[in-house]
């Protein structure tokens, strides 16, 4: 073996038990008993206070770059990652400039993109009005899948699919049997609800209802249903889908969903008037809402939990004014998330083998990440080496994404990622990245 790792705690497919874990040639080459005879070039013991998991894998991840580099970048960002134990991210085909909607546009982003990863990165591709012709060369180039929205996305050149617009591009995608996640707030309803301004945190809720949700979400299913097209539901806010959701699945509709830390963290009761770093689309709802989105995860119905790091420029969130309705809606969190969610999720009574199968097994199963996501044989030997007990406060000035931003801000949270390990490598950010630029089925 090049390393093994020693853990009287490993998060594995038999649970949390005591095992040796080697590493070849940077896949995991053995998974033994804690006190197994092997050997290996280097020998690492964890503390007694440290766990052994498996790399997190992030889907939802806007990284701006190029064209809004002032937003975030791909250094910046999957420098984030590897700081709070996430070992590989997906990046949204938005907010860059291009958007990656063609494959002229992919490619501009992988040469942005390389050399300057410290974590392994895919990417989404772009489904808008007037793209069907490029979703298969995509497709072919080797995005993960396709994301389309149903009303405005923030930026102008990436807008959104009118009905007829998603089902056409949802036949198309099904074709060659590719992923279609969705953005799905309904236009309408958003367009004909009161209008988001001022610094009132429940102005902000009333104007993105969730009924706009419903209804999107409702469309979305009908439509995958009548097309056979693999779908993921984004961002679930609000749980009142939930049971849509559930009675789809047994009708066999191929439907996945995800939820994000700040939904299952926050409520819309204690965001404070001009609180505009809480802002995002779909809203954070309220308490009672929030409970019924863990019960949706502890029962599967929902599938994973990623972070939809969508962060920006401090003036964008327009902190002189407060005002939720100027203010850019996006969370900070990437680093975050894992201590976010493990404070919660034990506080309900669950195992850290569920935020594993919420944050990295799952998300792996659904972009097709047949690799990661599990500490097993042959797997990439990508590690998260986690204190579960020790506490500490959020202080947004010591966290790697580009602006110190975030609503975690003085928050006190569970759990510090001591060590990332990429492909059997402890990651060093004082170092160059060593991440590497995926395709859909391999580097």
């Amino acid at each position: 073996m090049d390393v093994l790792l020693r853990a009287r705690r490993v998060v594995t497919a038999a649970g949390e038990v005591a095992r040796s874990i080697g590493v070849r040639d940077g896949r995991v080459a053995a998974v033994e008993p804690l006190d197994a005879d092997l050997t290996a070039a280097e020998v690492v013991e964890l503390g007694a206070d440290e766990v052994l998991l498996p790399g997190l894998v992030d889907t939802h991840v806007h990284m701006n770059d190029p064209g809004r580099t002032a937003w975030e970048g791909f250094g910046s960002a999957t420098r984030a990652a590897a700081a709070g134990g996430v070992t590989t991210v997906v990046d949204m085909p938005l907010n860059s400039i291009p958007p990656t909607t063609d494959i002229a546009a992919l490619r501009t982003k992988r040469r942005t993109a390389e050399g300057r990863v410290y974590v392994d990165v895919g990417f989404w591709g772009g489904a808008v009005p007037g793209n069907l012709g490029d979703l298969r060369g995509l497709h072919d180039a080797g995005v993960f899948g396709f994301k389309g929205f149903l009303l405005h996305s923030g930026v102008d050149e990436f807008p959104p699919l009118e009905p007829d617009e998603l089902a056409a591009a949802l036949r198309e995608i099904g074709s060659f049997d590719a992923l279609m996640t969705v953005h799905a707030e309904d236009a309408h309803t958003v367009a004909h609800a009161p209008a988001p301004c001022g610094a009132r945190y429940r102005d902000f809720l009333r104007s993105r209802p969730r009924l706009a949700e419903n209804l999107a979400i409702a469309r979305v299913i009908e439509l995958a249903r009548r097309t056979g097209c693999r779908v993921h539901l984004l961002h679930l806010s609000s749980a009142d889908a939930l049971p849509v959701i559930r009675s789809a699945r047994r009708d066999g509709v191929r439907l996945t969903v995800e939820t994000c830390p700040h939904y299952l963290t926050f409520s819309a009761e204690e965001i404070a008037d001009g609180a505009t770093q809480f802002k995002c689309c779909p809203p954070i709802r309220e308490a009672a809402n929030r409970e019924l989105l863990w019960q949706g995860l502890a029962d599967g119905t929902i599938d994973c939990v990623v972070s939809d790091h969508s962060p920006c420029t401090p003036e964008l969130k327009r902190f002189d004014s407060g005002d939720f309705g100027a203010a850019w809606g996006g969370i900070a969190s990437l680093q975050l998330g894992l201590p976010a969610v493990w404070t919660e999720a034990r506080r309900r009574g669950h195992a850290l083998t569920d935020v594993v199968r919420w944050m990295a097994q799952r998300p792996a199963e659904q972009a097709g990440l047949a690799d990661r996501g599990r500490i097993a044989l042959g797997r990439q030997a990508d590690f998260c080496v986690f204190a579960p007990d020790q506490v500490f406060v959020v202080d947004q000035e010591r966290l790697h994404h580009r602006n110190p931003v975030t609503p975690y801000h003085g928050r006190p949270l569970a759990g510090v990622v001591r060590t990332t390990w990429l492909r059997g490598v402890p990651i060093d950010l004082d170092s160059p990245p060593q991440g590497r630029l995926l395709t859909r089925g391999g580097a």
